[in-house]
């Protein structure tokens, strides 16, 4: 026989239940999101890996990587990932509090953003993603744009 503990009989419901409800009882999101002055910009946010400036930690690394686009394409795609990482902060954000308005608001504006600037770079460069409406035209158009280590 050996020393192990039997994980079959160890209940991970109750462990992540306890640790959700913890989170939720000392509502360290919602006092990070209380002023809206705590929240980093869509960049800043996506550079720290954390939109909310309350619950960033930084780690072994004091100053975040700023990312710095050689041309306007890696300009356009740098900010549609930052508001893309701004939208799913927010996501997790409503999924505990579904009821706040400025929060829905913010993703709303972010999600409105990200779209424009998609549908500017598809105008410029191309589809992003398979989905995109440039791609409903004749030829197929996902393979004609030069690709990035083309240039």
């Amino acid at each position: 026989m050996n020393n192990y503990p039997d994980f079959r009989k160890f209940n991970y419901t109750n462990m992540y239940n306890n640790l959700f409800n913890q989170n939720i009882d000392n509502n360290i999101y919602k006092e990070a999101y209380e002023d809206s002055n705590n929240l980093y910009d869509p960049y800043n946010g996506f550079i720290r890996g954390n939109l909310f400036k309350d619950l960033y930690d930084p780690y072994k690394i004091k100053v975040p990587y700023d990312v710095k686009p050689m041309n306007e394409q890696a300009s356009l795609l740098t900010d549609i990932d930052a508001l893309g990482f701004a939208m799913v902060d927010l996501n997790l954000y409503l999924d505990i509090y579904p009821d706040d308005r400025k929060a829905i608001d913010l993703f709303n504006q972010y999600r409105k953003q990200k779209e424009g600037l998609m549908e500017q770079y598809e105008s410029k460069y191309g589809p992003i993603v398979l989905n995109s409406d440039s791609l409903n035209k004749y030829p197929w158009a996902w393979d004609d744009m030069p690709w990035p280590w083309d240039n």
